[in-house]
């Protein structure tokens, strides 16, 4: 089941730490790996496709990214998977983070589709993973970490996928 906006927040607010930017303190390299693994096995299966991938990111509280090529999407719009080093937390994207407001512009444009995002969706969901709407990441970031040192405007997308 979905979390609703007020849920998610409160589930970024309790996975901020302001001591650890880049990963949680019990932060489990490998675990994480072998989750984001399985992703990949899956949205390659769902789509019949290999995926593009990055993973284990330096730098940065993003794990990595999971590309589905545009060829195997019904809009022939590449749909891209983000994944935290905190909660399992993740993200889907039509094209590139930031292309489109969030899915519900990207699907208003034709640039997604229902289907295709509902396979992506359903996928993080049952290996577990949290899907925070690009909405959200994108909305002033209202935690504890010294932020604003590194960013002139801090928003949750900095806190659990930015660069460090």
């Amino acid at each position: 089941m979905a979390m609703s906006e007020k849920e998610l927040l409160a589930l970024l607010r309790e996975l901020d730490d302001p001591e650890r930017l880049e990963q949680p303190q019990h932060y489990d390299r490998a675990v994480t790996g072998l989750a984001f693994s399985g992703l990949i096995r899956r949205l390659e299966a769902d789509f019949g496709a290999p995926c593009d991938s990055e993973r284990d990111t330096q730098d940065s509280s993003e794990y990595g990214r999971i590309r589905v090529p545009a060829d195997a999407t019904i809009c022939g719009t590449r749909i891209v998977v983000c994944v935290s080093k905190f909660g399992s937390l993740a993200e889907v994207c039509a094209d590139n983070p930031g292309a489109f407001l969030g899915t519900d512009e990207a699907r208003a444009e034709g640039a997604l589709d229902p289907a295709d995002l509902a396979a992506v969706e359903q996928a993080l969901t049952e290996l577990g993973y949290v899907i925070v709407p690009e909405e959200l990441l994108e909305s002033d970031y209202e935690g504890l970490s010294a932020l604003k040192d590194l960013a002139a405007r801090p928003t949750w997308r900095t806190r659990f996928f930015g660069f460090w």
